[in-house]
């Protein structure tokens, strides 16, 4: 059932719709007729009528919603910003009020005192404003709308494009601001040659500040060559202080540095014990420089997550993965894992199948689920029992024919038979379906949550005000930090012994010859044997098939 919403449609008034304790008394102020409505309702007779935001209008996303808006408040002559919202229990946005820039009142702060230059007041708690309701369907429904501005004037075509919402550099125009800076063209020359292309600096589709600062931020993802004097000296000062320390780099056409690599004497040794397993994540950008920060990580014999290596990169392309992936086997003596875990990346794909075609390559479970979130919202939304059917197909079956049967049964029940992205999905399923992967050994890292609990734990040791040095040096915190936990837990191994939950010979050799952590799995496990019961159902030729159904005990 649809949400029974009494849409005010009367705009002639001043609405409140903030929280801060300024606004509450001047909940209600009537309007002097300034113009502005004749002028909007001169606009709308222009328009179509399809691009003037009325009640019931649908809209498949929130983004859609919002960009409609936009496009409308660029005719209109205002700016646009995204006012409060409302979740549901899965996250999923329920409820979204899109108002003018204008809206509100700026809250005082008690700091103003000391302020000597204020900046000029935009707020003038202008009511226009669209809401948008997807509770009680799959898509967004227009609630309530307020075409009326008031307190402030409505910008003319001709300066529409300085408000800031109506402003974006493209991909096209970033590459060719690119083509431009790389020919040495000034920038204030190189925004008057893509504004005479296009017709003036009203149609350019951004300011020269902006273009600016885009060139800015493009400077920032190249490293400075100070930076790299820097980063160039404490890497080859660590590798005097202990000559098995190895690190790589990699530079581009101008002979800047593009990656790094670098691996300790302790992370080789690590990975000749644990290295069977690896599980590599480039999500990680906490630097000034916004580079992408690679971990290989592992798991040790305290169920610890272990770093094997780390690098920086320039960017996520499959020559600069090619590269990473054949620079760490070298520093590992040729070693390649058995098994790798990343998140879903073509490019990372590509690369692991140049330079590591005997490795298994697994896709992260938990990124698969939280991309079926996104693109299956609103199935997750209508149907409670999705989430436990689509975790059932991933998780549960121990033979490829019951998997399939599963999955098109979940595709019959839920009306997803053309649904593009189950569709993708499906075509990968033997890199990330476990009725694929269960003759591999994963080393309970089904997913890519140890190196995403990683870049976690680094983000309390590195801040992205560090340049690359700074970075350098905190990050070797971390791995003191975690290197100092696995001592801990060795002299936890040495001095004690885990108890058995039962009398049974095994276990008591198990406690001897296993970590903590260790013999709980093994218990556990065992555990689970005891407690079932074997039936042999049948035989054909030399095949027996038997039926283990758990007694649910408890020891």
């Amino acid at each position: 059932m649809e949400p029974n919403i009494c849409v005010d449609l009367t705009p002639r008034c001043k609405l409140n719709f903030c929280s801060n304790e300024e606004n509450k008394e001047k909940e209600v102020v009537p309007l002097e007729d300034n113009g502005e409505e004749k002028l909007i309702n001169k606009c709308h007779s222009t328009m179509s009528e399809d691009n003037i935001p009325k009640i019931g209008m649908e809209f498949d996303s929130e983004e859609e919603a919002s960009n409609f808006y936009n496009e409308y408040a660029k005719v209109i002559g205002f700016g646009i910003r995204k006012h409060s919202m409302h979740k549901d229990a899965s996250g999923r946005i329920i409820d979204r009020i899109f108002c003018c820039a204008c809206q509100g009142r700026r809250a005082k702060d008690k700091r103003d005192v000391s302020v000597k230059s204020h900046r000029p007041e935009t707020r003038t708690g202008c009511c226009a404003m669209m809401r948008i309701n997807g509770r009680y369907t799959r898509n967004y429904k227009v609630v309530n709308f307020i075409a009326d501005h008031n307190g402030h004037d409505l910008v003319s075509p001709s300066k529409t494009h300085f408000l800031r919402l109506h402003r974006r550099i493209t991909d096209v125009q970033a590459q060719q601001a690119d083509d431009i800076s790389s020919s040495r063209i000034a920038p204030k020359a190189g925004y008057y040659l893509m504004s005479k292309q296009v017709g003036g600096r009203e149609n350019v589709g951004f300011i020269f500040e902006d273009y600016k600062n885009y060139l800015r931020s493009k400077r920032t993802m190249e490293m400075k060559i100070g930076d790299t004097g820097g980063v160039l000296e404490y890497l080859q000062q660590k590798q005097l202080v202990n000559p098995n320390f190895f690190y790589a780099i990699q530079v581009d056409e101008d002979d800047l540095i593009a990656n790094i690599i670098w691996v300790d004497a302790q992370m080789m040794v690590d990975y000749s014990y644990f290295g069977d397993v690896v599980s590599f994540d480039t999500t990680y950008r906490k630097n000034r420089e916004g580079r992408p920060f690679a971990l290989f990580v592992g798991v040790n014999h305290h169920k610890q997550t272990i770093i094997f290596g780390a690098a920086l990169l320039y960017d996520e392309t499959a020559s600069t993965f090619i590269w990473l992936f054949d620079t760490f086997a070298k520093a590992m003596s040729g070693k390649q894992p058995k098994t790798i875990l990343t998140d879903q990346d073509a490019a990372m794909a590509k690369a692991l199948a140049i330079t590591w075609p005997n490795t298994c390559h697994r896709l992260c479970i938990w990124h698969i689920y939280q991309n079926a979130a996104i693109h299956l919202s609103g199935v997750f939304a209508r149907f409670t029992s999705f989430s436990k059917d689509f975790s059932s197909c991933i998780y549960d079956f121990e033979e490829e024919k019951e998997f399939l049967c599963a999955w098109e049964e979940m595709l019959d029940k839920y009306e997803l038979k053309t649904n593009e992205w189950l569709e993708r999905i499906f075509k990968l399923r033997e890199k990330w379906a476990l009725v694929y992967g269960r003759q591999y050994f994963c080393a309970d890292m089904i997913t890519t949550q140890r190196s995403e609990s990683m870049n976690s734990v680094l983000k309390r040791y590195v801040s992205y005000k560090h340049n690359l040095l700074q970075f350098f040096h905190h990050f070797d915190r971390l791995i003191d930090e975690r290197r100092y936990q696995e001592l801990k837990a060795d002299l936890r191994t040495c001095h004690s012994t885990p108890v058995a939950s039962f009398p049974v010979e095994i276990l008591k050799h198990a406690t001897s010859v296993y970590t903590h952590e260790v013999f709980e799995l093994f218990q556990n496990e065992l555990r689970k044997a005891y407690d079932s019961q074997i039936e042999l159902c049948g035989e054909i030729e030399e095949t027996s098939e038997y039926k283990i159904t758990p007694f649910r005990k408890h020891y």
